[in-house]
Order: structure tokens, then sequence, then C-alpha cells
């Protein structure tokens, strides 16, 4: 799509920043241009403006240059099915699988189209990510829920903004921290030097992630990880940030391996249909030894 520059005149001023370009784009979901906007696609004179909800005043000069949206294909990929009923499914996501189509994803399968084969799932503002609530980066491994009906959808999707989910993480990360738990509360927003990258900076979105211990090896320490807020890549930036990056965390400056070692261990969600609180589990891969992680309890045995 050709880039879009327009200068705000007054019948366009106080309008919010996402819907003006819902209106300019072509059939371009908000939630689409919203993602756009947060991955440093949009300038308001000339910077990136912080949220979408950034009013506009006259005399902005506001330029886009949209990304091309894959469309779905469904295609048949061997999944790992966790737990399924009529509401939902739950995945074990491998590494380098991508959830939803997206840049750069031409001519790759994604964990969703692979769902379409076999399923239908439910579209809501945004056709090409359907049943999606929520995501992992695609070097991390674990646990993907998606909804299978749209009144799962909703509540799923509800859960989440609400922060009622449960997300236990296993993470090697590099050197040996002090401190046996802990908590880290920063701010993550885009980093403006790196449009792919995220960083903690005065104005980026309220995040914090607890940690635990569960061992220490020379050079690396295996740990806990339960974020209770859902930012992008916010456990990789938190650890970098503190001088602990995960391993194999090349955007992040992880030392290297063989892959990301970052894995979504447990989820636990009220079911949409029945209200039961239901936890799935993602057995861990054999870097994560498992006489570290086996005795750990519950989210909720833990929180009380």
């Amino acid at each position: 799509m050709e880039k879009i520059s327009r200068t705000i005149h007054p019948e366009d001023a106080g309008q919010r920043l996402d819907q003006f370009l819902v209106e300019l784009g072509d059939r371009v979901s908000r939630a689409e241009v919203q993602r756009q906007i947060r991955d440093g696609l949009v300038l308001v004179a000339g910077r990136v403006p912080v949220q979408p909800s950034y009013r506009l005043r006259i005399g902005d000069v506001v330029s886009w240059q949209p990304r091309t949206v894959e469309a779905l294909s469904p295609r048949p990929l061997p999944l790992r099915v966790l737990y399924e009923d009529e509401d939902l499914v739950a995945v074990d996501k491998p590494a380098d699988l991508v959830v939803h189509p997206g840049a750069g994803t031409r001519g790759v399968t994604t964990l969703v189209e692979a769902l379409l084969a076999t399923r239908e799932l439910p579209t809501s503002d945004d056709p090409v990510r359907p049943g999606i609530v929520h995501r992992i980066d695609k070097e991390t491994t674990g646990i993907l829920v998606v909804a299978k009906t749209p009144r799962a959808l909703d509540a799923l999707k509800r859960q989440f903004a609400e922060r009622s989910v449960e997300k236990s993480y296993l993470a090697w990360v590099a050197g040996s921290l002090d401190e046996s738990e802990g908590s880290i509360v920063a701010p993550v927003g885009r980093d403006p030097r790196a449009p792919r990258r995220m960083a903690v900076r005065a104005d980026g979105r309220e995040s914090e992630t607890q940690f635990s211990v569960l061992a220490r090896e020379p050079g690396r320490t295996l740990l806990l990880v339960r974020p209770r807020t859902g930012r992008t890549h916010q456990i990789r930036v938190h650890f970098a940030y503190i001088g602990h990056p995960v391993l194999g965390d090349r955007l992040y400056g992880g030392p290297r391996e063989a892959g990301l070692l970052l894995h979504a261990w447990k989820l636990s969600i009220t079911h949409p249909a029945t209200g039961e609180r239901l936890t799935v589990e993602a057995p861990p891969p054999a870097a994560y030894p498992r006489h570290a992680y086996e005795v750990v309890p519950s989210d909720r045995a833990a929180r009380k």
C-alpha cells in the first residue's frame, strides 16, 4: 500500500488517531491499525505517538506507511493439543511457529491457519486473528489458548484484560540473581530507535513481572516467572533491563543458545461455559530440568 500523508484540519481535530486512520485505510481493521501505530509505522509531526488514542491537533501532519496484512490460508500442520472442548483449544506451541499472519509471514503457515484447517474459529474486529485471545512470541514455546466460539472469545478476552488469567513461565536467564524471589515493576513501550524492540521507558505502559529462583548453574539461573501484565516482550525486556537477559534472546542481548529459553508452562483460566477454573500445563522441553520445577506449587497455592 502507498504511503499516506495528511495534514489535520479543524474538522478532524480532536479525533482519535486510530479512528482517523481506519477511515483512511483500505479495509484495515481498527485492531490492525492500533498494532501498526504501536509498531512505529505511523508518525505524527515527525514523531512516533505514544498511544493509538492520541487526539489529533490542527496542523498535525500524519504519515502512515500501511503494512500489508497477509490473508488467512488454512493449511494442515501437526499440532500438539493439550486440551480441547467445544469452547476452546489449548495448544503446545513449538519454537519458531508464528501464531497468526502478519508482517513477514508470507508463505509461512501460522498456528491459526493450522487450526482453521480442521476447526471453525470465531472472528470479531480482527479477521486475521480468529479465536486469538492472547499471544506468545514466535521463539517462545508452550501454551496458547484459542477460543472456538464467540462466547469463549468474548469471555477469554475479558479475563486477559482484567488480569484474572494466571500465567507461569520457565526461563533460563544469564548470570546469578542475588534474590531468591522478586518483582520487576517498570513501564514497557516501543523502542523509538528500533521499532522491532520494546524497552523500559518512562512513557511506557504499566508492567509487572514476578519471579522465583528454581535452580542456579554456573553462569545462568532458572526462574519461575509470573507476569502480572501482558505487554509485548515483557519478560524478555524486564530481565534484560536488570542485566539478566533470557538465554538465546538475540533481540535483547541474551547469550547465544540453540533457541530462546523461555517456556509458557502453565495457564489458568475460568472456563467460559462452566465457570470452573481450568489449568492447562505444557510439559517443558529437556532444557528445563524436571527436578527443579516439578515441586513448584500452583499459582493459587503460592499466593495464599
